[in-house]
Formats: structure tokens, C-alpha cells, sequence
């Protein structure tokens, strides 16, 4: 594969991984999940669940580390609707 490939599905990846990660802190600074879909969420982490498996059977690195950053942090804002939002 062309190395510019690679190094664009890396950045792809590292972008699309880490794009909940000022939601997440700012969520874990605040407790507010008012706004935050719980549905939405719920869906959302399942797709990525969805894409970790698919990436194991492609045996894709890229696919599986990128869709596991991304499951962490949207998985820590899904936590933290269903306890902060069960508080009120």
C-alpha cells in the first residue's frame, strides 16, 4: 500500500478517535449531561463496537485501535449520562 495511504488513514483514524475527548473532559468537569442524547449514544458505541469486531476479522490494526480510542471516550460519556442524569 502507498505510505501517504497509510500515513492519511492514520490521521483519519488519530482525528476520528480522539474527537470525543473535549466532550468527555469537559462532561467529566461539569456532571452536565442535560443535553447529551442517551439513545444517541447507546447507538453510537455500538457501531463502534460494531467496527472494532468487523476490524479483528480484517485483522485491520489501524481499524481496531482507532475504534477502540473512539469506544473508550464515547463509552466514559455514556456512563456518565446514564449516572449523572439518574441523579435527578
Amino acid at each position: 500500500m502507498n505510505i501517504l495511504a497509510e500515513i492519511i488513514g492514520y490521521v483519519a483514524g488519530l482525528c476520528v478517535a480522539v474527537c470525543f475527548l473535549p466532550q468527555t473532559l469537559q462532561t467529566i468537569k461539569s456532571k452536565n449531561v442535560q443535553d447529551l442524547s442517551l439513545v444517541s449514544y447507546i447507538i453510537y458505541c455500538t457501531g463502534v463496537a460494531c467496527w472494532v469486531l468487523y476490524g479483528l476479522y480484517l485483522r485491520s490494526v489501524q481499524m481496531v485501535l482507532f475504534n477502540l480510542i473512539s469506544l473508550f471516550f464515547a463509552s466514559a460519556i455514556l456512563i456518565m449520562i446514564i449516572k449523572y442524569k439518574r441523579k435527578k
